[in-house]
């Protein structure tokens, strides 16, 4: 006679976890069938990633009981938690630069497994394709774009026999057909008893792929739905509450005089695997947002690099207001009004250990907050102060380190830096990857006002409905090349994607088929 299977894969009850000045987690119950796709939601800073580190064994619940397969556990740690068949793909990486692709997804794996590493390899390169998600094994990890690296991540997952794949906000760097290739394994996963717990916060994806989802709403599980029964406008409400205005509608503006401009920019990156530039011109206007699009790795980043001065090029020049920028540093550009957000939050936008006070000093000492050589730490306290009030930034207290926050708060925290120091043109890399639906408005917003208050804003984004929504122009980047620039109602989603996919002679086309503007 057999065992009867259990009917929960997973149960949570009672969990709760406290942090100086936080209640992340307030007795909360979660539970997850086999072969279920079960969404997690909620605004920033809700819990959610605390609860899914708590389910792989990262940080352990003041309170509460883990149910696994029907058995009482203690999770003693993710290596415990891989041992019984749970598997995670973090919104930060978890990688080693310096490794390769195989030797970092081996570090995941028991030692039989990750012994032969030609064996690994060869089992790298068969399920990476087989899921459309092709990976070089042999690659250094540092020479992959960010979309290639959390492709590393999922296939690092698949790679085990898990049993349950939890998946924190895994298509925010993926383009859409890696999208649809994910909700494919996803699917067949599920369909053949793989329970999935899926973060996002984009709510479309929820109702296609989920069946099940609880949202949390300070720390505390507030509403649970099936999201195929309700619309994405239902389940933002439960999110956000009443009072949160779901969508909002800019007016488009048309630039004034020249902020920067880009001139027969080449750039061949020391990196064998970067983008090379070549010959690239731009003009960029004040009054404006500029939107680039792109797939991956098509040399967004070695542009945004050049721009802000931490890489020089070969040739060709850049101006600001004027004046020849090409070959100063960051910090002698952000004197002259040049502000910027990088794409990576942690290591680049913000020091992880460091305190917010000390992360507002870092781009931002330029700004009235020296005096005879000394650091007047009032001045910077001031001032981070204040991003943390306006930008409504969920934290402790202004001293609490930066890798504390939830993604997206340490966003709105690395916008609002940025914003507030009034520059004169803005470089913004991913603006609202990754952040809740109140957050990605209040970061549109404040683009739109900075905008209105005559500043240059160059908006390098994935996300097409964002670039339609807030962008003046719009083009796009391909394999080095810019594609041309042109008032975005005037450019339809067919053409931006044949610019995507380096078609340059084809015609902007207007007319109905543009929806997202």
């Amino acid at each position: 006679m057999s065992l009867q299977q259990p009917t929960e894969r997973l149960h949570l009850k009672g969990i709760t976890k406290e942090y100086p000045g936080c209640l992340a987690n307030d007795d909360i119950e979660l539970v997850v069938q086999p072969g279920e796709t079960h969404a997690l939601l909620g605004e920033n800073g809700a819990g959610k990633s605390t609860l899914m580190k708590i389910i792989y064994g990262v940080i352990k619940p003041d309170s509460g009981s883990i149910r696994w397969q029907g058995e009482s556990v203690q999770m003693q740690g993710p290596a415990h938690a891989r041992q019984l068949g749970i598997g995670m793909v973090f919104q930060h990486f978890s990688l080693f630069e310096t490794l390769t692709v195989a030797e970092n997804i081996a570090l995941s794996l028991p030692p039989e497994d990750s012994q032969d590493m030609e064996a690994l390899s060869n089992r790298i390169r068969e399920i990476s394709t087989h899921y459309g998600m092709a990976l070089e094994p042999d690659r250094y990890v540092h020479t992959l774009s960010v979309g290639a690296q959390q492709r590393v991540e999922i296939v690092r997952c698949l790679l085990q026999d898990i049993k349950l794949l939890i998946l924190d906000e895994p298509t925010s760097v993926l383009t859409p057909q890696e999208v649809s290739e994910l909700f494919r394994t996803l699917k067949t996963l599920a369909a053949e008893g793989c329970s999935i717990l899926f973060i996002s916060h984009k709510l479309d994806e929820v109702t296609e792929l989920c069946n099940a989802a609880t949202v949390l709403r300070n720390g505390r599980v507030t509403g649970r739905c099936n999201p195929q029964d309700v619309t994405s406008e239902d389940i933002a409400r439960m999110m956000v509450g009443d009072d949160t205005p779901l969508s909002q509608n800019y007016q488009k503006a048309e630039g004034g005089d020249t902020a920067m401009s880009i001139s027969n920019l080449t750039f061949h990156p020391e990196d064998p695997f970067g983008v090379h530039l070549n010959s690239l011109n731009l003009d960029i206007k004040a009054g404006e947002i500029l939107g680039i699009a792109g797939v991956a790795g098509n040399g967004q980043d070695e542009l945004c690099a050049l721009m802000s001065g931490e890489e020089h090029s070969e040739s060709g020049s850049i101006t600001l207001l004027g004046n020849d920028i090409t070959q100063l540093d960051p910090d002698s550009r952000r004197r002259q009004g040049f502000a910027f957000v990088p794409e990576e939050r942690l290591g680049r936008g913000a020091v992880p250990n460091m305190s917010l006070v000390d992360n507002a000093l870092l781009s931002a000492s330029h700004c009235d907050m020296k005096q005879k050589g000394w650091i007047n730490y009032g001045k910077v306290r001031d001032f981070a102060l204040k991003v943390i009030d306006k930008y409504n930034v969920k934290c402790a207290d202004e001293y609490a380190q930066a890798k504390s926050l939830s993604g997206g708060n340490l966003q709105k925290f690395i916008i609002g830096r940025e914003i507030e120091q009034n520059p004169k043109l803005l470089v913004c890399s991913h603006p609202t990857w990754g952040v809740d639906i109140g957050a990605a408005i209040l970061i549109r917003h404040a683009l739109i006002n900075l905008r209105d208050q005559g500043a240059a804003i160059v908006v390098v984004s994935e996300d097409i409905d964002e670039l339609y929504q807030i962008c003046d122009r719009i083009g796009a980047i391909c394999d080095g090349k810019l594609s041309p620039f042109k008032p975005t109602n005037d450019v339809s989603i067919e053409t931006l994607g044949q610019w995507m996919a380096g078609q340059f002679d084809q015609s902007a086309r207007s007319g109905t088929e543009v929806s997202h503007a």
